[in-house]
């Protein structure tokens, strides 16, 4: 679905871009007084959790958690779009403090999709006071996305009638984001009608907020275990007062969280390149700037940039969707994690690398940054967690549309080329996204779908070509918009168009070959069949577009 069909649609939910961009900067000024850059390097060197100063953004004079809030419930209403727009700023100063927030909205949100109307006013207010902190306790020792395998119990309570009054809980949360901290927390448990959320406040007998865990990164948040022993919780404190349905209320939120999570470390990726870029500018080498040295830019940060790029465009679009109402967007809000992630994992990466020696210093931030971001690829499910849903969910739309889900992104593609007059790679995605059916169809007539490696593959084939079609549809917005931006918008565009070939090309490579189901003869056949050599070839004059962008970032003249 394009963007230009949802904003037909209805008015989407959240503020308008003047409010949005009035919280971002609100953000920005707690860089130069509440989180400056020594108190978040101190708060990572002691594995401080600075309750004080969250607890700060959360008072009258800020309220940042106000923009998740319903207005109806004492917030401003915020959507998808301003959500990200925050916890990526909030990434860009500090991934411990962002995770913070976070796991305020992450509790809120079983309330939010299945609390009633009495409990929204109780809990959603008490979190619109600003003195609350909040925290989402699902994870236990042996059950992370697998929530399947939960263990913790919640055992009915009844009175001489026979009317249950309440639950007693027991059991084990582990790895539970300011769990050590929170005034209350929302719980999943099993009750004889299946899992269901159940709200726990400090100091409740027999409930302990454990120790925080010394971690490799975002040592500015705390990640304590929590356990209940006979905790005794009444009937009014079960999310939504029906037992059974907490699945159905974590599921609903999967998509949300997953963006939110992709959207902190958009912004931590953008503040490594940000580090990286002002470096290669002052630092000079062999008789010039860094940021005149190709194979410093075209290694290190180009590619970066563009993919960064990528994930806002698809993040966007996302977002978008979001709060123009849909709601089952569980595989879209994976593929903007496992690509973000791994994109911001890779930008830290690059610009630790980057700044050489000094990159390896805690002083210049990017260290910290690297440490910070791996988690991102690790919690609200996995990489390899999404890659599952990835493939999973998008083989069975495929085969159910037989094959219209990615032909109808090969056929936007084409129209986009066609429309011209310049096309930022949408010829190449539109193959991209033929081959990648023709994949899908070997794949299922081949009966490869238990071979999770390949199923992992097709998964990489599916974010880049839908990734890649958001890039393509905003790099054409902006040229018929005549934005600024667009030109460096049209040489980013062809850039990952490229590398979206090269990586269905070496993914169908994986499948055909690399399964050991087809000769040598056979898999030659098919991969002529589907054009394979033209998308290996359609990199043509990609390092001409890198110089371009190169151009775009350092400000240089062409």
């Amino acid at each position: 679905m394009t963007t230009d069909v949802i904003e037909a649609a209805k008015p989407p939910r959240g503020l308008d871009p003047e409010d949005r961009q009035m919280v971002v900067d609100t953000i920005r000024q707690l860089r130069k007084r509440l989180l400056t850059k020594e108190k978040i390097l101190e708060f990572d060197k002691k594995e401080i959790f600075p309750e004080a100063e969250i607890r700060e953004m959360l008072g009258p004079e800020i309220g940042l958690q106000l923009l998740f809030l319903p207005e109806a419930y004492g917030g401003m209403g915020g959507g998808a779009r301003d959500t990200c727009a925050v916890t990526r700023e909030l990434g860009r100063i500090c991934l411990g403090v962002g995770t913070a927030f976070f796991a305020i909205q992450l509790g809120a949100d079983p309330i939010f999709v299945g609390a009633t109307r009495q409990q929204k006013e109780k809990w959603l207010g008490a979190i619109a006071s600003g003195d609350t902190l909040v925290a989402y306790a699902v994870t236990e020792p042996g059950a992370g996305s697998n929530l399947a395998a939960l263990k913790t119990k919640a055992d009915p309570v009844t009175d001489a009638d026979g009317k249950v009054v309440g639950y007693t809980l027991n059991g084990t949360k582990q790895f539970i984001s300011t769990g050590g901290y929170a005034d209350f927390v929302t719980v999943l448990a099993k009750t004889p009608e299946g899992p269901s959320f159940f709200i726990v406040e400090r100091g409740t007998p027999g409930f302990v907020q454990g120790k925080g865990e010394e971690k490799h990164g975002i040592r500015a948040s705390n990640t304590s275990p929590l356990s209940f022993t006979d905790v005794y919780v009444p009937v009014e404190n079960l999310i939504g007062e029906v037992p059974g349905q907490g699945l159905k209320q974590a599921n609903r939120v999967f998509g949300y969280t997953r963006l939110m999570v992709a959207a902190m470390a958009l912004g931590a990726g953008e503040a490594a390149m940000e580090i990286a870029i002002r470096y290669a500018a002052e630092r000079i080498q062999f008789g010039g700037p860094l940021s005149e040295k190709q194979g410093y830019t075209h290694k290190l940060i180009v590619p970066s940039v563009v993919r960064l790029a990528a994930a806002e465009a698809y993040m966007d679009e996302v977002a978008l969707r979001l709060d123009s109402g849909d709601e089952d967007l569980q595989v879209e809000g994976s593929i903007s994690k496992l690509f973000t992630t791994e994109a911001a994992n890779t930008a830290a990466e690059h610009a630790m690398q980057a700044l050489g020696g000094y990159g390896y210093i805690c002083e210049f931030e990017v260290e910290k940054i690297k440490r910070d971001v791996r988690i991102t690829s690790i919690y609200e499910g996995t990489s390899e967690i999404q890659q599952s849903i990835i493939s999973t969910f998008r083989w069975k739309t495929s085969r159910k549309t037989r094959g219209g889900f990615y032909g109808d992104i090969a056929a936007e593609m084409a129209r986009l080329a066609d429309a011209g007059p310049e096309d930022p790679g949408c010829r190449t995605l539109a193959q991209a996204a033929t081959v990648l059916n023709a994949a899908i169809d070997l794949v299922h007539e081949n009966r490869l779908t238990k071979q999770q490696y390949l199923m992992f593959a097709l998964a990489d084939m599916m974010t880049h070509v839908e990734i890649g079609a958001s890039m393509a549809r905003r790099a054409v917005a902006y040229a018929r918009q005549a934005d600024p931006q667009a030109a460096k918008y049209h040489h980013m565009a062809r850039i990952f168009a490229a590398e979206v070939a090269e990586r269905v090309a070496v993914n169908l490579n994986k499948i055909v070959v690399g399964s050991g189901v087809f000769s040598t003869a056979e898999a030659d056949a098919f991969l002529q069949a589907v054009s394979h050599q033209t998308l290996i070839l359609s990199g043509s004059s990609v390092i001409a577009d890198m110089d371009r962008v190169a151009d775009f970032i350092f400000e240089r003249s062409s």
